[in-house]
């Protein structure tokens, strides 16, 4: 039977969430994203309204069932909402979870609030968390299962520019730690992946310029070179690779 994905925080068609969606679906994965246009009405780079329909029309043209279903995360009943729609959209509950949502917001030890932690912790902490609750809870066969994480390179190098974002996306790693055998036991791996510095589309021609001569190889990272890997590991191929963090950064020096 054909694989069937959930993946988070696919709005945007230049976005890190779409790129791995259409490589799933070159795979022969079938897909159901979730978004939220409410966030990215508030970021610098915008709300790309016709996103998730162009999404969804790029991946039924490979010939993959697609779905979408605009949901806010911070809502802890969401997470059921999302496997409802699964089992009802496509009838079974889904062999893969990419957890791609996330809240980032720039601040300061200076700047740092409660509004602005409790804000992160609802996506990068609690619905990641929950998600993958609820992946193991639906999980109904004996192998196969996969889930991958986006973390970021908070590990890497210091980014105390980005100080509620990188404490709480560092869980993203930590479950993977923590649940790898308990997982493993269950015919489901885990890992996280880091992309690095990516063009999705919020780069301005100065984050450009500053950022270019730290990949020695020439380039910056782009959402197909992560949903490359990520496309590898939730492959029958890698079904002995769990527990494991990947920085894909094209060799980005910190």
């Amino acid at each position: 039977m054909t694989k069937l994905a959930i993946v988070t925080g696919a709005s945007r068609t230049r976005g890190l969430g779409a790129g791995i969606c259409k490589k799933l679906g070159e795979k022969g994965v079938d897909v159901l994203f979730t978004y939220w246009g409410e966030y990215d009405r508030e970021m610098p780079y915008g709300e790309d309204v016709d996103g998730p329909e162009a999404l969804k029309r790029d991946i039924r043209a490979m010939g993959r069932q697609c779905e979408g279903i605009e949901v806010n995360l911070s809502d802890p009943s969401a997470v059921e909402k999302v496997f409802h729609e699964a089992i009802t959209k496509f009838g079974r509950a889904p062999d893969i979870l990419i957890n791609n949502a996330a809240v980032s917001v720039n601040d300061t030890i200076e700047s740092i609030s409660t509004e602005t932690l409790d804000r992160h912790y609802e996506i990068n902490v609690r619905a990641m968390t929950l998600l993958v609750q609820a992946f193991v809870r639906h999980f109904d066969k004996k192998e196969g299962g996969r889930i991958v994480n986006i973390t970021t390179g908070w590990s890497q190098g210091p980014m105390p520019e980005e100080l509620s974002y990188v404490l709480t996306k560092s869980t993203s790693e930590t479950i993977v730690f923590t649940l790898q055998s308990v997982l493993a036991k269950k015919g489901i791996t885990i890992n996280a992946v880091n992309p690095g510095p990516t063009d999705t589309g919020w780069m301005s021609d100065e984050v450009k310029k500053g950022l270019g001569p730290l990949f020695p190889q020439g380039r910056i990272g782009t959402p197909e070179d992560a949903a490359n890997l990520i496309a590898f590991l939730v492959s029958e191929e890698a079904k002995w690779v769990t527990g494991q963090v990947i920085h894909s950064e094209g060799g980005f020096m910190n």
